[in-house]
């Protein structure tokens, strides 16, 4: 099997980045097994096919126009997002979708996708950070993509030393982030 944890957005709006941090989360604090690829989706557009036609599985992490309250989180799965039709609202979703729209007519193999996905509360301010409504919400997206992802027989294992959410985002916005030891 292989696969992919892919946090989608933009993390200089705020919110827009949750699913990034939640992913680089993951990736600090879970140990994962050697098949799976954690990767920085960021706005990828159409590279976000070649996950979708390269792996086994995708699971998504990402913001959502679903929802009346900053900081619910839904699951979706490929077939419920292809069915959402209009209800596609925020750049995120369109490209998610569009994708799986273009992978779905092709002839070639397609990864089982699932979306794990939280309202945000603010989009706008050009801020690497994230809402305290969202940051008090990202426990539950965890939680959910870890029972998820343990569904699929893809296990994480916690780390003995955690990094807090707060420390993840002060590092992965700061350049040199990648080069930071802990």
């Amino acid at each position: 099997m292989k696969a992919a944890l892919v946090g989608i957005g933009n993390i200089m709006f705020n919110d827009d980045g949750l699913g990034v941090y939640a992913a680089k989360y993951l990736e600090e604090n879970f140990t994962m097994p050697p098949y799976i690829d954690i990767v920085d989706g960021g706005t990828l557009g159409f590279k976000l096919m070649t996950y979708y036609q390269e792996y086994d599985y995708v699971c998504i992490l990402s913001t959502t126009s679903e929802g009346e309250i900053p900081g619910e989180v839904f699951h979706f799965t490929n077939e419920e997002l292809l069915d959402h039709g209009s209800c596609r609202q925020s750049a995120n979703e369109v490209e998610v979708v569009q994708m799986l729209e273009i992978c779905s007519i092709l002839d070639e193999e397609m990864a089982e996708v699932d979306i794990v996905a939280m309202k945000p509360e603010d989009i706008i301010p050009v801020e690497a950070n994230l809402t305290q409504t969202v940051q008090d919400a990202m426990p539950v997206m965890i939680e959910r993509t870890v029972q998820l992802l343990a569904s699929k027989n893809i296990v994480l294992v916690p780390k003995e030393e955690k990094l807090s959410l707060q420390a993840v985002i002060e590092h992965y916005a700061n350049p040199t982030f990648a080069t930071h030891q802990y």
